[in-house]
């Protein structure tokens, strides 16, 4: 409503001037042959300011300001340039074709400059920020079973994670390709990824970019986890993945790996030899005398001397602990109360 009270002011100020200049004594002849299209002609040059306006709402801020900035930066160094040059041309008869060439490259170099370079580095000029757009440090590359898992969507809504997300076309063409699976399984897997990707992309708090990979032939015949690395490899960045042999792969080609089955495992409860827990023994274990049980994490609980309690609670102490990025298992003895 404020930008239309605006314009009708402006038009009713364009067509007052304009009637003024029509009707004044110091016309131009043609004005006073033509008062009519005399008039027209300026309302209409006048209003194309307005047209502008709607052209200018596509342009962010920044592109505006860029623009303008490498204008006036470039005109200050046009002058400065054709000042220094000026003894240097005085008798030359190409002093004002060196003039009009530097007052016309050098606001163009700067603008192009800005443009190419306003997210790279930071500068302030009034109501305008310039910054880098990349949120936190080094950006993490998605693995298709990382975005499946869904985990990374829970990470993000902790605020755990502060970096950009980066998802390669590759992986995102990999996810299509399960949900059009017939297999119902596979197919539902799928689904779910693009679901999860949509949550992640529909999320303020993060950012998440699509990274277009080119289909050339130095990719042909590469994996999809060797593909992962090479773009890891290129951006800086770490994968995320939950897939074991993605993260022996990565690792061994010097590139980080969150792998989410790890950071899973370091957030669970520390047991420590000689604690006591309870757990229900769910069935017996693959050694004779066995029994397993499992907690509320899932965390899997190995007691010897348990295989004839499946199906009641039993106390146990914890003997040992095995932890690796398939999961943890806890091996124990059944708790003698006579003992302590």
């Amino acid at each position: 409503m404020l930008f239309i009270i605006i314009r009708s002011i402006y038009l009713i100020v364009c067509a007052g001037a304009a009637g003024m200049f029509v009707s004044s004594e110091n016309r131009p002849e043609i004005v006073a042959d033509y008062p009519v299209v005399s008039f027209v002609v300026l309302m209409l040059i006048t209003q194309a300011a307005t047209l502008l306006d709607f052209g200018l709402r596509r342009f962010s801020l920044q592109v505006i300001s860029a623009i303008y900035f490498g204008l006036l930066v470039g005109w200050l160094l046009s002058n400065l340039l054709n000042q220094a040059l000026e003894p240097a041309l005085v008798n030359s008869n190409y002093g004002n074709l060196v003039k009009i060439l530097t007052s016309i490259t050098a606001p163009y170099l700067c603008v192009t400059w800005l443009l190419h370079t306003r997210d790279d580095f930071r500068f302030i000029i009034p109501y305008v920020e310039f910054s880098k757009k990349v949120k936190g440090g080094r950006p993490f590359i998605l693995d298709t079973s990382a975005i499946i898992d869904g985990r990374i969507a829970d990470m993000v809504d902790t605020n755990v994670l502060d970096s950009e997300l980066i998802v390669p076309t590759f992986v995102l063409k990999e996810l299509q390709n399960i949900a059009d699976s017939k297999e119902k399984l596979r197919r539902n897997r799928g689904r779910r990824g693009l679901d999860i990707l949509a949550r992640l992309q529909a999320d303020e708090k993060t950012d998440v970019r699509m990274h277009h990979v080119e289909n050339g032939e130095e990719s042909k015949g590469l994996s999809i986890d060797q593909r992962l690395v090479e773009v890891a490899m290129e951006l800086g960045g770490r994968v995320v993945t939950n897939d074991f042999n993605l993260n022996k792969v990565a690792s061994v080609q010097g590139v980080d790996v969150v792998n989410l089955n790890d950071v899973a495992n370091s957030l669970k409860p520390r047991y420590l030899p000689g604690e006591r827990m309870q757990i229900k023994v769910i069935k017996e274990g693959e050694s004779v005398g066995q029994g397993v049980g499992y907690l509320d994490d899932g965390t899997m609980v190995v007691c010897e001397a348990a295989g004839d309690l499946v199906g009641t609670d039993a106390d146990i102490i914890v003997t040992s602990v095995l932890q690796n990025s398939a999961g943890r298992m806890i091996f124990g003895k059944l708790w003698d109360h006579d003992e302590h």
